[in-house]
């Protein structure tokens, strides 16, 4: 056989596997989202819940639960998942992870509560006393947790978090990393920040500026992802943006603005260093749908756009994928 066939077989089976691997590593590196609810208000058939997990896998954490069965349903008319709906509840969905107990952010998980399966609901300890003391009581809804008011059913365990631990999420290659966030001071939320491999993707439940909310909640988030942000570790950020910037300051209730989301940004792009955030996934959650809020929000995010971001607007039931 002629040495030069034999070289350039070679060249396209190294070719080939070459680029087998960096596919391969690609989606190790990658994350799936399937966004089960959007919007923040009145739309309580869209309100936020994102089914995040590896490309390729099946095991999903799910993000706030404002809408559960309704954004399944969105997402197998588009086809996001070929199993049927009660499948992806029942098994896809291995935990839950609650930024904070308002009602557009846990009302799917409860009314939902009694057809699942058993899972876990992670978060702090001021969200899951909520939890327990207002929802799952036998009062507002049977007690199908694990603690609480009497008969404890425990179908849902409750999972406890504290900042400055990272603790894996039982059943998913994942782990997750919390911290407080200020929501109407001194109301708390949380971010979470969750890890596979060495690829990240932070998530905020609704949060104001540090500015407004005389606080360092997002200043001390902002230190702590930013030498993810340096090594292109971090696939995404998810932040809500519920106002447009006609929204005055003393009616924020603890939430973000467009011109406030970019003062944030801009703080993490002072500790990560100049041109670090140009390219960087972030998804905008959380608006609100009054009048022509969301288009208003989009044109002026789109507007002071200085860092280079790539603005992502979520749509229910539309998978996606963070890299």
């Amino acid at each position: 056989m002629p040495t030069n066939f034999l070289t350039k077989t070679m060249r396209i089976l190294a070719f080939l596997l070459l680029t087998c691997f960096v596919s391969v590593c690609s989606a190790q590196n990658s994350f799936r989202v399937v966004p089960l609810g959007v919007r923040g208000g009145g739309d309580d058939g869209n309100l936020s819940a994102y089914m995040v997990a590896p490309v390729n896998s099946n095991a999903y954490v799910c993000l706030d639960a404002g809408t559960v069965t309704n954004g399944i349903s969105k997402a197998l008319t588009n086809k996001a998942f070929s199993v049927a709906a009660d499948v992806v509840l029942r098994k896809y969905i291995k935990a839950y992870l609650i930024s904070h107990p308002h009602l557009d952010h846990v009302s799917g998980m409860v009314i939902n509560s009694v057809e699942d399966t058993a899972k876990n609901v992670y978060g702090t300890e001021y969200c899951i006393e909520t939890l327990k003391s207002h929802y799952f009581n036998w009062k507002s809804w049977p007690n199908l947790t694990n603690e609480g008011a009497s008969p404890a059913l425990k179908k849902y365990s409750y999972k406890m978090l504290g900042e400055d631990q990272e603790v894996d999420i039982e059943q998913t290659e994942m782990s997750v990393k919390i911290f407080k966030l200020s929501h109407s001071n001194p109301y708390e939320s949380t971010a979470f920040l969750i890890r596979k491999g060495e690829k990240y993707v932070l998530y905020f439940g609704d949060t104001g500026p540090d500015e407004i909310e005389k606080s360092d909640k997002m200043q001390q988030v902002w230190k702590a992802v930013a030498p993810l942000v340096k090594a292109k570790q971090l696939a995404g950020i998810f932040l809500e943006v519920s106002y447009t910037n006609k929204q005055p300051d003393r009616q924020l209730y603890g939430h973000l603005t467009p011109k406030w989301l970019m003062k944030e940004l801009n703080v993490l792009s002072e500790i990560s260093g100049a041109g670090s955030l140009k390219g960087l996934n972030v998804i905008i959650t959380h608006m609100k749908p009054t009048a022509d809020n969301e288009s208003q929000i989009k044109a002026e995010l789109a507007s002071d756009n200085a860092l280079g971001l790539n603005l992502i607007f979520p749509e229910q039931g539309k998978a996606f994928e963070l890299k």
